[in-house]
């Protein structure tokens, strides 16, 4: 018996199949060259998209609730409003972060944006795509100084290129919706 998660993660899948994956030559953001790519904002940041992981993610982490959840900008930005509307919608309002890659050099000069994240505080990171795990580790070392605590790391697709061992370094496990593997089939 399909549950309402089981299909929405199928279609989710079908979503980024047919409008986020290519296969050519591509230069990934680690450097490397890939013969697929996988640009998931085509699908989070539709409508369907953003809510289909919004669902998800929550699902997810529903039976050990952070204090937020949030990740680095861009791949986090269009997941999180969706998560935080849809957590309120749903009677469990979770507050969301976005980290920027610099500090800004404005304003209150900050580098992670949303409500405070509270001291000693728990949170999950989320990104859409994971090839070695650079802007996870980025955040992870960012939300460290800060004295939060990052319990689980979240993506929509694990390329599978080391970011899951990237991130076991900082004791954080990386979980995923979907693995490179089950595109390439």
């Amino acid at each position: 018996m399909h549950t309402p998660i089981d299909n929405d993660r199928k279609e989710l899948f079908r979503l980024l199949k047919t409008q986020a994956f290519s296969k050519g030559k591509f230069i990934l953001s680690s450097g490397k060259e890939s013969n697929f790519y996988l640009d998931a904002r085509l699908v989070t940041l539709s409508a369907p998209g953003a809510y289909l992981t919004a669902r998800i993610m929550l699902d997810m982490i529903s039976k050990d609730m952070p204090d937020a959840i949030g990740g680095p900008t861009l791949g986090a930005d269009p997941m999180v409003g969706a998560i935080a509307s849809l957590s309120h919608q749903a009677g469990r309002p979770i507050n969301t972060f976005i980290i920027r890659k610099q500090p800004k050099a404005h304003g209150k000069q900050q580098q992670v944006e949303g409500p405070l994240l509270p001291e000693a505080g728990s949170v999950v990171i989320i990104d859409d795509v994971a090839t070695t795990g650079k802007a996870f580790v980025e955040s992870i070392e960012v939300l460290q100084k800060m004295n939060i605590k990052i319990k689980q790391a979240i993506c929509i697709i694990d390329r599978g290129e080391g970011a899951q061992e990237a991130l076991a370094k900082y004791h954080v496990p990386l979980k995923s919706i979907f693995t490179i593997a089950e595109f390439l089939q």
